[in-house]
């Protein structure tokens, strides 16, 4: 049940092409008006040649040559009109599965960070990409030939009933038994597809997620482990795949035997038939040749069977993402389009990923516009999750979080996220040129803009010396240029979009001594009346600091300055001698 509904809702995608469809239906169903006259036609030569042996009369080969190009004729419409339907079912079909790939990028657009924070990106990538494209084949390869199939079914028995009745009767005992092992069949190899799929979303999973820490697994030597990982979800794709094919490819051979011997069943009372006159012989020829017309449209859907059960898995898979929740919707939220100054405030802030498991609790403070933040703690205390609230990736659970005295929640998220610039840890820059990186968001950015950005974030020296300047392309993974220059061109990024609030999560970790310094200056400068939040572990960013939050336990248990919170002895100090006294110079 469930499979059908998930086709049924492949519906609205073939719909706006419905009349290519339509009109490719027609081709099928005159395409298979003429196969199913073509061996009642052949056999009229037959008989006719019968007829002449049997009255010992020349052959008759003005009527041989008119049947053959009638024969011929037949022959080239409906090799034609096969061409024609193959192109409309096509062109609908790719038409379809493009609706179909912009209905998934956009449902990628609507959904919650939560999503991707509990899905392997593997996985999502399997889905738009593998899974549609297993649809896409399936319907390609299905489509054209289950209509061949039905249509040339009907016709096939239609014809066979108008030569004998009861030779058709016997010839028929072929369908209710392919049908039942075809079931049986299905019934054992579908759950096999759907967990093929799944494997083969998990292999996916594993492979970005190795190739993306492709260098730390070398470094710690891992590479043995990431293999027997490899290993195992390879197996298990093989093994499903295995089962699956292997079932599912019981059923041709299976057809085919009992389609031979009702051939022969049929072959040997024929004959009988012929020696008492009962048909022609022409019409044994022909019988004989719908038999295999009914054996062929069978054949063909035991042998799409794997390719509709992979599509019927692929489906519900597609389906199961495209239904998955989505960030709840913003209505009657009025545009926030004031100055932001930047003043943030805390306000008994409560939250947890899950809602058994709060991370934050009664979360309070208060920051002035300006102000530059660093929140500091153990790993899992929740430092990163305080700014995801703070643009609203996750709602807090209760409390609120204010800008210039405004509840976020009741502005856009969109007016929210706007007000904020990001450099992170990890970087992130495009295939595309250096220009195009740093403009990256800021649209119609002039060329002076640009390169102010970029001195100001100390990268426009560098991108001097590059071959081509602002123009050179970056690659796939961006690595013909080191990490800290792609940190570097971040902030530019950053610098450009003039955020009104910026966030730096570890930025400086990837950049060396010089560059650090050269960054730090940079930033003074970047910060100068904007609020800042950092999350780092730096010596020189802590100390500079104008307020710093320690978070222990999911609260703020401490707040002041680097020589407030020293003089308290506290949290702060054991944190600070624990991890940053060895710093100091």
């Amino acid at each position: 049940m469930k499979s059908k509904h998930s086709i049924k809702r492949l519906f609205p995608y073939l719909r706006p092409y419905r009349w290519k469809l339509i009109l490719a239906t027609f081709l099928v169903i005159g395409t298979n008006v003429l196969l199913a006259l073509d061996p009642m036609i052949e056999g009229l030569i037959t008989t006719k040649l019968m007829q002449n042996i049997s009255n010992h009369t020349g052959v008759d080969f003005t009527y041989i040559i008119k049947i053959i190009v009638i024969l011929c004729i037949s022959y080239v419409t409906s090799s034609l009109s096969t061409i024609a339907y193959n192109f409309l079912f096509t062109s609908a079909i790719q038409e379809a599965m493009k609706a179909l790939r912009q209905a998934v990028e956009q449902k990628i657009r609507r959904l919650p960070i939560a999503y991707f924070d509990t899905h392997a990106f593997g996985d999502i990538l399997s889905r738009v990409t593998n899974d549609v494209d297993t649809i896409s084949n399936a319907l390609q390869q299905a489509l054209a030939q289950i209509l061949n199939a039905v249509l040339g079914l009907s016709f096939a028995i239609f014809m066979m009933f108008t030569i004998h009745p009861m030779m058709a009767i016997l010839a028929l005992f072929i369908i209710p038994l392919s049908i039942f092992l075809s079931r049986w069949i299905v019934k054992k190899s579908q759950p096999l597809f759907g967990k093929q799929q799944d494997a083969l979303g998990n292999l996916n999973g594993i492979v970005q997620e190795k190739f993306t820490g492709f260098h730390e697994i070398k470094l710690f030597g891992k590479e043995e482990d990431a293999l027997q990982d490899f290993k195992a979800a390879n197996q298990a794709l093989c093994d499903y795949g295995f089962r699956a094919q292997f079932i599912s490819g019981l059923m041709n051979p299976l057809v085919s035997f009992i389609t031979y011997l009702d051939i022969s069943v049929n072959a040997v009372i024929g004959s009988l038939f012929v020696l008492r006159g009962v048909i022609s012989v022409g019409n044994l020829q022909a019988f004989v040749r719908y038999i295999w017309q009914v054996h062929t449209p069978l054949s063909q859907m035991t042998t799409l069977s794997s390719a509709v059960q992979s599509s019927l898995a692929a489906t519900e898979r597609v389906f199961a993402f495209l239904d998955e929740e989505e960030e709840e919707r913003e209505v009657n939220k009025a545009t926030h389009t004031m100055h932001v100054k930047g003043d943030v405030q805390f306000d008994h802030v409560y939250f947890g990923y899950r809602k058994d498991n709060i991370l934050l609790k009664d979360v309070n403070a208060n920051i002035k516009s300006g102000q530059m933040v660093a929140i500091v703690g153990p790993t899992g205390v929740g430092k990163t999750t305080l700014i995801n609230l703070l643009m609203r990736f996750y709602d807090v659970t209760s409390g609120a979080i204010r800008i210039d005295g405004t509840d976020i929640k009741d502005m856009p998220r969109e007016d929210v996220r706007a007000m904020f610039g990001m450099v992170l840890q990890d970087t992130w820059l495009f295939h595309g040129t250096i220009k195009e990186n740093i403009a990256y968001g800021v649209e119609h950015a002039s060329d002076e803009e640009i390169i102010e950005a970029a001195k100001i974030a100390n990268v426009h020296h560098f991108i001097q010396t590059l071959p081509d300047g602002y123009h050179m392309m970056l690659n796939e993974e961006a690595n013909n240029i080191s990490q800290g220059e792609k940190q570097l061109l971040t902030i530019a990024r950053a610098v450009l979009s003039n955020p009104a609030i910026l966030i730096l999560d570890e930025a400086t970790s990837s950049v060396d001594t010089r560059l650090e310094q050269l960054l730090q200056n940079a930033m003074r400068n970047v910060m100068k009346g904007r609020t800042s939040f950092v999350i780092a572990h730096r010596l020189s960013t802590i100390r500079n600091a104008d307020v710093i939050l320690v978070i222990k336990d999911g609260n703020i248990i401490e707040q002041g300055n680097h020589d407030e919170l020293m003089a308290r002895r506290g949290y702060y100090e054991q944190l600070y001698h624990a991890q940053f006294a060895h710093l100091q110079d």
